[in-house]
């Protein structure tokens, strides 16, 4: 249905019935007309003549409002936004707005603006808070909006309006900020931003043959936006400070240069991280998480690598005050669920791959607060029929807590003990594998990963309650959640490991069938993962096993994957060679397997050229298990590359790498008397002789021993030193044992 003309009343009308109405608002954005009049008021509303000023203003505002609703709750709707550019009609309106505009046509123009920016930062993803549903209708379309959004000349718009008189305007600013910037490149877009005169006067400053230092200059060191929400961080309304603490903790994640600042306090000034602590203390919960999140952020991106230093004394008084109010926020039964929900997954944005930090969770509580919320919250036993009418707030809850639960417990052996053993979680996991929201199942996969990093557990709880078996159902699915089947993949790997009782179990039950499935996905890191699964499923496997799974791979297959673009993926490959190549039977299978010494040998020169040291790590290790079959040393000694890229691996490789390198020369010199030659003309033992050379000298000094590196081609590792001298020993006296 559509109208003829607009005026205020019809306005009001519309905003009463759209609001909180997902169906009404549906039905609008599916009338592009109306759609189009709506956002033709924001800037050119209909108007009669003799009609006060104040009334146009008033159509404005409401059709602002109604965009704002209709931003929100119907994909038709924002898919019909975005078609008819109100993102554009509303940056128009705020650009040409004078200082006589009022101050609500103002505020009703940014929330506006807040609103619609927030749900294409929806719709593109990553979600803020756990594992949200990629709205894939109108992504492409989001994320060019998103984009314009974050351009130079956009930026100019709207960021200037937090200086505005009003705090609502402010707030809704702040608050587009803290909703819309959540990846590196826009952090630092918006980071970097300086009003246009400050970049003027300083591109005039400039000579022309003067270097314009990026790391100098004021426009890229962040200072206006951090001095500016900084300063409105010091107004008494809460609304506003709540807004500002959001903003920063989006723009000082992983911004290290930005977290000093802000923990840095300016002579006669507070930090803001001190602020923030002060103000995570408040009566207002909001504004409790708010200031917990900005002091997490600042703690976790100011990585301090000096662990004496009396900054970490402070990061970890600091992060107990957080652990403090977070314990509260999440133990209190008249807290929202959302309000709890947001403090699980602040507590995991504290904590994630901190091992001190866990370990202070741990002790200050947090552990047992959020087992005993999932427990409370969870049915002991699994429905006979799906409780699809639980509430979604419920549902996002358990997903936080759980989420914390993983990280808190990825590192320790008695904190995965405690929560298997004291805090009984484990039939809540179990029954949170099954949950209709792909949250809870991936958050629930993190909690069974960080549990089977524990053999103990592996081998017990994991195996006796069912719950490694419950994971591989979910595994196996083949229209699961593709987070969620990352996270379950990821247990899978750890389940495989040559100690583990379900690996004989997954075989059986088609576990190989699956991961080569997956294997042929177009996703790399779903391809990685698959990858470091068989990895683990060979290591001290049986020759058996070994054929059975390189003949479901395919020698075809896995010779591209050798070869394939991404170093990762070669790595993963080599290190699968490694272990099959592991015995002396083994080597001679994969030399038959792979078309003879030929084409092995020159895709293992060719790794040993990589420019990724991992690479070459991995293509060592699999040619010294090579050079373990007295049958295979011949080739390697007569490859035109092999033996030149084994000289250099010794001379300037990291240890890492060295020692495998000369291993692989002990043994064919060991074992290969007649090798003399072609590891003289390969130039191997002058190298060997060069990095023992000066052994006891710098063995003996302090200056040398101690000092920074090591000189190039003198050796300062012990055992590559014993190798060196053993493999030269045989070279000299053919072959002999010294």
């Amino acid at each position: 249905m559509t109208v003829a003309t607009v005026s205020l009343p019809v306005l009001k009308a519309i905003k009463n019935s759209v609001i909180g109405n997902r169906t009404a608002k549906t039905a609008l954005g599916l009338d592009e007309v109306r759609v189009a009049s709506l956002i033709e008021c924001i800037n050119n509303p209909p108007s009669t003549a003799g009609e006060p000023d104040r009334t146009i203003t008033e159509v404005r505002i409401e059709a602002a409002h109604i965009i704002a609703s209709l931003s929100y709750g119907s994909l038709e709707a924002l898919r019909t936004l975005l078609r008819l550019e109100a993102l554009q009609a509303l940056l128009y309106a705020i650009s040409t707005s004078p200082p006589s505009d009022p101050s609500d046509l103002k505020a009703a123009l940014a929330r506006a603006l807040r609103a619609l920016a927030s749900a294409i930062a929806d719709a593109v993803g990553p979600s803020q808070w756990g594992l949200s549903p990629t709205i894939s209708g109108v992504r492409s379309e989001a994320k060019v909006a998103l984009e314009y959004l974050f351009q130079l000349e956009v930026l100019d718009v709207y960021i200037p309006w937090l200086l505005h008189p009003s705090t609502q305007v402010n707030t809704a600013i702040a608050q587009l900020l803290h909703t819309t910037v959540r990846n590196s490149e826009y952090r630092a877009r918006v980071h970097e931003w300086s009003p246009p005169a400050d970049r003027t006067r300083e591109a005039k400053g400039k000579r022309g043959w003067e270097r314009h230092e990026s790391g100098t200059s004021p426009t890229r060191q962040g200072g206006w936006i951090t001095r500016t929400l900084a300063a409105l961080l010091e107004r008494k309304d809460s609304q506003l400070q709540e807004a500002v603490l959001l903003a920063l903790a989006g723009l000082v994640k992983d911004n290290d240069g930005m977290a000093k600042r802000l923990a840095r306090a300016l002579p006669g000034q507070e930090s803001v991280l001190l602020r923030s602590l002060a103000l995570a203390k408040s009566r207002n919960v909001d504004l409790q998480l708010a200031a917990s999140l900005c002091a997490t952020n600042i703690l976790r991106a100011c990585g301090h690598a000096i662990v004496d230093s009396p900054m970490v004394s402070t990061e970890h008084a600091a992060a107990i005050t957080i652990m403090h109010v977070l314990n509260r926020v999440i133990s209190s039964d008249t807290t929202s669920n959302q309000a709890r929900t947001k403090a699980c997954f602040i507590l995991y944005h504290l904590v994630a791959d901190n091992r001190i930090f866990c370990q202070l969770a741990f002790e200050r509580n947090s552990l047992a607060q959020v087992a005993h919320l999932v427990n409370s919250i969870t049915p002991n036993e699994k429905p006979a029929e799906p409780e699809d009418d639980e509430p979604e707030s419920v549902s996002r809850l358990r997903e936080a807590a759980l989420t914390a639960i993983a990280a808190i417990s990825l590192f320790d052996l008695d904190i995965r003990t405690a929560l298997t053993d004291d805090l009984r979680l484990l039939p809540a996991i179990q029954a949170s594998l099954s949950n209709r929201y792909a949250g809870v199942r991936y958050a629930a996969c993190q909690c069974v990963r960080a549990l089977s990093r524990s053999v103990s557990a592996l081998r017990t709880n994991i195996v006796d309650t069912g719950l490694g078996i419950a994971v591989f159902q979910v595994f196996m699915k083949q229209d699961e959640n593709k987070q969620v089947l990352y996270a379950a993949l990821a247990v899978i790997c750890n389940m495989l490991a040559d100690f583990s009782p379900l690996r004989t179990v997954f075989l059986e039950q088609g576990c190989l069938s699956r991961l080569v499935q997956l294997l042929h996905a177009d996703e790399t890191e779903l391809k990685l993962s698959v990858l470091w699964a068989f990895k683990n499923l060979l290591y001290k496997a049986t020759p058996e096993l070994k054929r059975e799974v390189m003949s479901a791979i395919g020698w075809d297959n896995f010779t591209m994957l050798l070869l394939d673009a991404d170093a990762h993926v070669q790595e993963q490959a080599f290190h699968i060679m490694r272990h099959v190549a592991d015995g002396v039977e083994d080597v001679e299978y994969l030399f038959s397997e792979m078309g003879g010494g030929e084409d092995l040998l020159g895709n293992l020169a060719k790794a040993m050229e990589s420019e990724n040291e991992d690479v070459v790590l991995q293509a060592m290790f699999v040619l010294a298990n090579v050079a373990n079959s007295p049958a295979r040393q011949k080739s390697i000694l007569s490859h035109p590359r092999i033996l030149g890229k084994l000289r250099d691996c010794l001379v300037d490789a990291k240890v890492e790498i060295r020692r495998p390198a000369v291993s692989c020369v002990a043994e064919l010199a060991r074992q290969n008397p007649l090798s003399h030659r072609e590891l003289h003309e390969a130039g191997i033992d002058a190298t060997l002789r060069h990095m023992l050379e000066y052994t006891a000298h710098v063995s003996a000094s302090p200056t040398l021993r101690f000092g920074v590196g090591r000189p190039m081609g003198i050796e300062d590792d012990l055992e590559v030193q014993d190798k060196a001298r053993q493999a030269l020993h045989c070279i000299e006296h053919g072959g002999a044992d010294p």
